[in-house]
């Protein structure tokens, strides 16, 4: 498996896929979160990205 995110386009841009290791890997970058706090924010506010981001941007 590679580090290497720069050509992964998630399948829907709109929702972060937990199940999918590589998408969480992608969504932490993008968020600069940890695995952690997106797993958090996806169980607090759902899977929408617009959610998810605005509950980590609250946080700091």
């Amino acid at each position: 498996m590679t580090d290497d995110l720069s050509h992964f386009k998630p399948l829907d841009p709109g929702r972060i896929l937990a199940d999918d290791p590589v998408e969480l890997r992608y969504w932490c970058a993008q968020l600069r979160c940890s695995e952690e706090a997106l797993r958090e924010a996806i169980f607090q506010v759902g899977d929408h990205v617009t959610a998810v981001r605005d509950h980590l941007a609250a946080r700091e």
